[in-house]
């Protein structure tokens, strides 16, 4: 019986807008499905195993937390990660995790380091945040289209460079910065999104992508009774205006 190893970045101070229920979720839809499930958490000052977990996941924090965090990522944790995402292995970062994959962050005067796994960089500029249901059109297998949807809060805005691809095309919302109409970063196994609400939940069909892909199965995962997930797919899509 194979099994999902998840690993948790932080996870206490990396946990707002729900984002826990996006590990929740996960565990769940294996055990459906007689996937055994672990779930470990590597906190500040701890190093990381690169081959430790098939699923890497960082959420969003606070500004205070998030700069301690940015600082661990850089000084710790960097090298595991660049090795992990190297073997294939899958990293989710939403919001504040999102906004440290890249070089930098510029948060109120001071530049907080990224860990470096895609080509992009954040900065906090006058205005009002970005705030609201989003919905974006995805492709992560060639030639399937499908719709994310959830809910974004951020003051920073990414942006991302020529070496890097949007995860998907905004339909509703801000996305990365509210000017160039794409949102999140999508480098081969590593994903980064503003979207919270939490994600998975709202989206079991992208979770499902997401098993697949850590597990390594070529084949589509065996189906599940998903009538009330489809309803809350439905429900974000609504809230988004679509």
């Amino acid at each position: 019986m194979s099994e999902l190893r998840v690993c948790a970045l932080y996870p206490e101070l990396m946990n707002i807008y729900a984002d826990r229920g996006n590990l929740l979720l996960l565990e769940q839809r294996c055990r459906w499905r007689g996937i055994r499930f672990s779930l470990l958490d590597s906190d500040l000052g701890e190093q990381l195993d690169p081959d430790g977990a098939d699923l890497f996941y960082i959420g969003g924090g606070q500004d205070r937390d998030q700069r301690l965090c940015a600082f661990d990522l850089a000084e710790v944790k960097r090298d595991a990660l660049h090795a992990a995402a190297g073997r294939g292995a899958m990293i989710l970062a939403v919001c504040g995790g999102y906004q440290l994959l890249g070089h930098s962050y510029e948060l109120g005067g001071e530049t907080l380091p990224g860990v470096g796994l895609v080509d992009l960089h954040t900065v906090r500029v006058e205005g009002p945040r970005l705030i609201g249901n989003v919905a974006i059109e995805v492709e992560l297998d060639p030639g399937e289209r499908r719709v994310l949807a959830g809910f974004e809060n951020h003051g920073g805005r990414t942006f991302l460079g020529s070496g890097a691809r949007p995860l998907g095309r905004v339909l509703s919302g801000h996305g990365n910065n509210g000017e160039d109409g794409y949102e999140g970063v999508h480098a081969d196994s590593v994903i980064g999104t503003y979207l919270h609400g939490p994600l998975l939940p709202k989206n079991a069909w992208f979770a499902d992508w997401l098993i697949g892909r850590a597990l390594g199965v070529q084949e589509p995962l065996r189906s599940l009774d998903d009538e009330l997930e489809a309803t809350a797919h439905a429900e974000a899509l609504r809230a988004a205006g679509l």
